[in-house]
């Protein structure tokens, strides 16, 4: 069955990012001169996913702004003869088909994709996190759902983790079954080093089936009274085969200040017109 939505969760607070998210969702913080949430509905589109559902919380109206349709400033570009910033303006309300739904309280990812169940439908989709940029030739969601197409099963995302970092993930049990793809025979959250069954953390890329919502109105809230994705993946395990994909490309976590550089860095010097520069002025940085 062609995945045709993705979901993705973008109502949380951005704490790591204060005082600028107090009126600023932190998904619109700039990666150059775009907004990081654009990244990931590109890459959803990129990949034939026809409409993304972006779960939103109260005070993140302005990423319905970002992507909607701006008349005026629009007409001010035409007038301009403007062609290319005018393209650019156009292309966010172009891209894909966008529907909003809100997440009333933070009570956790699994909860946030629980909202946007209605929108879904009884069909397979794409979870995508906002925080995780990830480069690459072949778009991360795009890797995964061509392992969707060949298993027919709920795929997750997941990459070489070393060290002590390691405690920071989830972390599945893997069973190798072809290269870069494992069936996954249980997940531990959050490991110590000694404890971990694998090196291979879970990143926030997914396919899933719809039964995953059903697990997710079962899994028992932790003491906050939040609903962690983990553990209704955890459930569907009982019931239905998952596999992991190891993905290709470099991942940046966007959502801490020192990822949210590192992505910016690199972006700027692949951009044309500006990366010699940048790159000659970091050279003396370090001079």
């Amino acid at each position: 069955m062609k995945v045709r939505k993705a979901v993705i969760p973008a109502a949380g607070l951005g704490t790591r990012f204060l005082p600028i998210t107090k009126a600023v969702p932190k998904e619109l913080l700039p990666l150059m001169d775009r907004a990081a949430i654009q990244y990931v509905v590109e890459e959803a589109a990129a990949a034939g996913i026809e409409q993304v559902i972006i779960v939103t919380s109260r005070g993140k109206e302005a990423i319905a702004d970002y992507f909607d349709r701006h008349l005026e400033l629009e007409g001010l570009l035409a007038a301009k003869g403007d062609t290319e910033r005018l393209s650019q303006v156009k292309h966010l309300s172009e891209m894909v088909e966008l529907t909003y739904v809100r997440q009333p309280e933070q009570l956790g990812l699994g909860h946030a994709i629980l909202c946007a169940s209605a929108a879904v439908g009884d069909e397979p989709f794409a979870v995508m996190l906002p925080d995780d940029i990830i480069m690459a030739e072949k778009g991360a969601i795009a890797q995964l759902l061509e392992v969707f197409d060949r298993y027919e099963a709920s795929i997750i995302a997941v990459q070489e983790v070393h060290g002590p970092e390691i405690q920071s993930y989830g972390v599945i049990v893997p069973e190798p079954v072809s290269e870069g793809i494992f069936r996954v025979l249980g997940t531990v959250e959050k490991p110590a080093l000694a404890d971990a069954p694998s090196n291979l953390g879970i990143v926030g890329r997914y396919v899933l089936t719809p039964e995953i919502f059903d697990t997710l109105t079962r899994v028992t809230p932790g003491a906050i009274g939040e609903i962690q994705l983990t553990d209704g993946l955890a459930l569907l395990l009982q019931s239905q085969l998952m596999y992991a994909l190891r993905l290709q490309g470099v991942r940046y976590d966007v959502g801490n200040p020192l990822g949210l550089l590192k992505a910016s860095v690199e972006l700027a010097l692949q951009r044309e017109g500006i990366g010699p520069a940048f790159m000659e002025f970091l050279e003396q940085l370090v001079e």
